[in-house]
């Protein structure tokens, strides 16, 4: 899945891709909320109904909430729902997204 500029994941606002690769994409995300810059983590659509790729996307979450470094930041929130495709009260999702938030 690819999200484009402007694009919103609940709270969260993307504004450009980082990286992608096997597990997912990454994107630079504003937080709307807290009005801080993250970095969100994708897991694919084609991988979301796979119960071993969601369980390593979850490890995967799990263990960068436990790291403690000057440059990283534990993860802010994750989804084990996915979000539908309808627009609700404004905002727009997309079925299969599973974000993770690392603030950055």
């Amino acid at each position: 899945m690819t999200l484009s500029r402007g694009h919103r994941l609940g709270p969260y606002e993307i504004l450009d891709p980082l990286g992608a690769g096997g597990m997912g994409e990454v994107h630079l995300a504003r937080e709307t909320r807290l009005d801080r810059t993250v970095a969100i983590k994708i897991l694919p659509t084609h991988l979301s109904d796979k119960p071993a790729a969601r369980e390593r996307f979850e490890r995967e979450a799990k263990i960068i909430s436990s790291l403690n470094t000057s440059s990283t930041f534990g993860t802010g929130s994750w989804s084990r729902t996915p979000p539908s495709r309808s627009r609700r009260r404004g905002r727009s999702s997309t079925r299969g997204a599973r974000p993770r938030v690392t603030p950055t």
